[in-house]
């Protein structure tokens, strides 16, 4: 098997390699990037930071202007003209930004909280890839209220924005006749990047809401965009940045009290406590973080959305933890081919219950062509939970213009109190992950090209059953992301014995092949029609010994988007099924399924109205075969949207399930609202509720932001639980947390 593995890559890096070998020759687009000229402040010349760009030194800069649509007519120019200037002096960088608009009444400004994409207004997003290694930059972008959301962009097959990274910077703007403007501070403290450069990668994109328009600067083709940095012009002309000593501290102190009840109600645990820990980060360089934090704590971190789990796999839930997502981008491992070798919910969390957290260390940046991502945790004791220790390393190396090569690591040590038995061994976990990527296959085309091996060892010292291979993972992945064609093609191996320690697996003991192809057309002349899109999408997935376990077929017959914002689509799937051993589907010995072979079709149906309206609704019907009986499912998420700064979302999901085996229904209803305040001061209310666990659940968070970077949390949890005599309180617990940060 290894022999044919090693085949399928060989056969796959020779097409690599002629590709880009041929790239050259045939490529359409061999312009030199835009550029974009900063200007450097004298001591004489002063921002007054009201939103308003009319200082006389902005008239004095060269904007960067001439910005072409994506959105609805690639190519076009804009139909409304964006001005972006920047300048710069010691230690802030500037951006002032006009966007003028010809009906500014029309301008849409609903949205207000931080960190939170915006979907329902005008946007003005940039990236600066401040290594300019068209891999990863960082990705911001504001509302006309000074809304201010920002993340981390990394490419490979599957780009992902990570949002949850925080950076400290501000933003103000203003509506006028002529449309709206923002002036934009950015400490290069928050910032790495590369002293000895004076060259930045940068972008800038506005969206148009009402007009469903979205224009670049650069990269504006369908298969580029805003997220790509090797797409971006250059930004010139920065020397002399200052980050100061580089140091960072960041105290906290916390109040919590919690009250726990057994589910008859009879009996109470209350506790009461404060805390307090902190944070300390320092710059080894421009481009290289160390962080340690000493007993911290999440108590404000966003509830998880709960799901009902009908399938015989864990479902993956994402971190919601800051420190945690920090530096997320180059932890990823192998994205889109379904490997994760280091989840970072392995630590200080045991069931979704947290463990408490003694310390932690990390080392995150770049150096050279290396990204590196350095962590070590201390977990403590909680009830029959042991202390343990984690560690993970993560190494990426830049290799020609948009590929890398890297290696993971990741080490869990628990401390034993000796009564388990056998007992557990320190677990470690490698792995290394191939990413190759162009942009010019036969012309201006993306070809990405992944492979990736992990393996780990037995937990157990004693354990002589399985070998590396059955605690390993192996597979290769061909993308060809564009428009309007699109397709892949990816085949992988699970071990039976693989479960990585800091890891998540939701299931081994499988290969797996998927191909799928896509063709979406663009409609420019229609003033209806933006896009429609047909597909198929093929899976067959098998044992170890070849024999069939899953296959999907799948056929997108239409995914209509329409000028409006409004979208539509219809998709109809075949599903074979192999039991190999009963299953209690709804975990509680109610409905037993037999050992038997499956085959269903499903239909599903998805609309989706305008983000921007403000009343916007996502509608999904689902009905067909579902092992040996039916399943209809359908829900309904509605989003309000009555003034600006409030935002109303109610949830609902139904699932009626018909067997031989059994009936039920189960219920799922979620409630969100944020309330605003302001760009700095806002409220959210999530309630949830299933009548499978018959739980309810209700997280309330207000966060002010005192300043960028200080913030006050107060946080309120109330769990119910349904019995016949109705809903009794099972838990609720409330903590205040307050953080400030001092820059040195």
């Amino acid at each position: 098997m290894l022999n044919r593995i090693m085949k399928y890559i060989g056969a796959m890096m020779t097409l690599w390699i002629l590709s880009c070998v041929s790239a050259p020759l045939v490529a359409q687009d061999t312009q030199s990037p835009k550029q974009l000229r900063a200007y450097q402040l004298d001591s004489s010349e002063e921002i007054i930071f009201d939103g308003s760009v009319d200082e006389n030194f902005w008239d004095q800069i060269e904007p960067a202007t001439d910005f072409r649509q994506q959105e609805p007519n690639e190519g076009a120019r804009a139909t409304e003209k964006t001005e972006v200037r920047i300048a710069y002096d010691e230690e802030y960088l500037y951006l002032g930004v006009i966007l003028y608009d010809s009906e500014p009444s029309k301008i849409k400004a609903n949205q207000k909280r931080r960190d939170v994409r915006i979907v329902a207004d005008e946007r003005f997003t940039w990236i600066f890839d401040t290594f300019n290694d068209q891999r990863n930059a960082y990705f911001l972008e504001i509302n006309p209220n000074g809304l201010r959301t920002d993340g981390l962009i990394s490419t490979g097959q599957g780009n992902s924005i990570n949002l949850n990274w925080d950076g400290i910077w501000d933003a103000r703007t203003i509506i006028g006749d002529f449309g709206w403007s923002a002036e934009i501070k950015i400490p290069f403290r928050t910032l790495n990047f590369n002293i000895e450069s004076d060259r930045w990668g940068a972008n800038f994109m506005r969206v148009i809401r009402r007009k469903s328009e979205t224009a670049l600067w650069t990269g504006y083709h369908r298969n580029q965009g805003i997220d790509r940095p090797q797409d971006a012009g250059l930004l010139t002309g920065l020397t002399g940045m200052s980050q100061g000593l580089g140091l960072e501290v960041v105290p906290f102190g916390i109040l919590q009290g919690s009250e726990q009840r057994d589910t008859a109600g009879d009996d109470t645990d209350t506790h009461t406590n404060i805390d307090g820990g902190f944070d300390v980060n320092y710059s080894i360089t421009p481009s290289l973080k160390a962080s340690l934090t000493v007993n911290t704590d999440f108590a404000e971190a966003e509830v998880d959305q709960r799901q009902v789990n009908l399938t015989r796999f864990p479902l993956f839930f994402p971190e919601q933890r800051d420190f945690f997502l920090e530096g997320a981008n180059i932890y990823e491992f192998a994205p889109s081919s379904g490997v994760n070798p280091y989840f970072s919910r392995r630590i200080g969390l045991q069931g979704g219950s947290p463990i408490p957290i003694s310390y932690g260390a990390r080392l995150l940046g770049n150096s050279g062509d290396y990204n590196l991502a350095l962590l070590h945790v201390r977990t403590g004791e909680k009830g029959a939970v042991d202390p343990e220790n984690f560690s993970v390393a993560r190494i990426k190396r830049n290799i020609g213009s948009e590929s890398t090569v890297g290696v993971i690591y990741t080490r869990r040590s628990t401390q034993n109190d000796g009564s388990q038995s056998p007992t557990l061994q320190n677990r470690h976990t490698f792995g290394g992950d191939l990413e190759l990527g162009t942009s010019n296959f036969m012309g201006n085309n993306n070809l990405q090209f992944q492979a990736f091996f992990v393996f780990h060892n037995s937990p157990y010292a004693s354990d002589d059953t399985s070998d590396v291979w059955d605690r390993s993972s192996r597979g290769i992945r061909l993308n060809f992301p564009n428009q309007p064609w699109s397709g892949h093609v990816s085949y992988r191996e699970f071990g039976n014995a693989f479960d990585p320690a800091v890891g998540f697996t939701p299931r081994n003991a499988f290969r797996r092949l998927q191909p799928s192809i896509g063709y979406t057309p663009q409609f420019s002349g229609s003033n209806v029609i933006q896009q429609v899109g047909w597909g198929i999408r093929f899976e067959h997935l098998t044992d170890l010994d070849f024999k069939l376990l899953t296959q999907d077929l799948t056929f997108t017959f239409f995914d209509i988007g329409l000028m409006s914002g409004d979208r539509l689509a219809l998709h109809l799937r075949r599903n074979y099924e192999r039991l190999e051993r009963p299953f209690d589907l709804k975990r509680d010995g109610s409905i037993i399924l037999p050992v038997d072979e499956y085959v269903n079709w499903i239909a599903r149906a998805n609309l989706q109205t305008a983000s921007y309206r403000k009343v916007s609704v996502e509608a999904n019907f689902e009905s067909g075969g579902f092992w040996s009986g039916n399943r209809t499912e359908y829900g309904a998420e509605v989003t309000l949207r009555p003034f600006p700064g409030i935002e109303l979302s109610p949830e609902y999901i139904r699932t009626d399930v018909k067997l031989p085996e059994g009936h039920f229904s189960a219920d799922l209803v979620r409630f969100e609202a944020n309330i605003d305040l302001t760009t700095s001061l806002f409220l959210t209310s999530n309630i949830q509720f299933d009548n499978l666990s018959d739980l309810l659940a209700m997280n309330n968070r207000l966060r002010w932001i005192v300043v960028p970077g200080s913030d006050l949390y107060l946080v309120y949890n109330h769990n119910w639980i349904d019995r016949a005599v109705g809903f009794r309180t099972i838990q609720r617990s409330g903590a205040l947390k307050v953080s400030y940060t001092h820059r040195f």
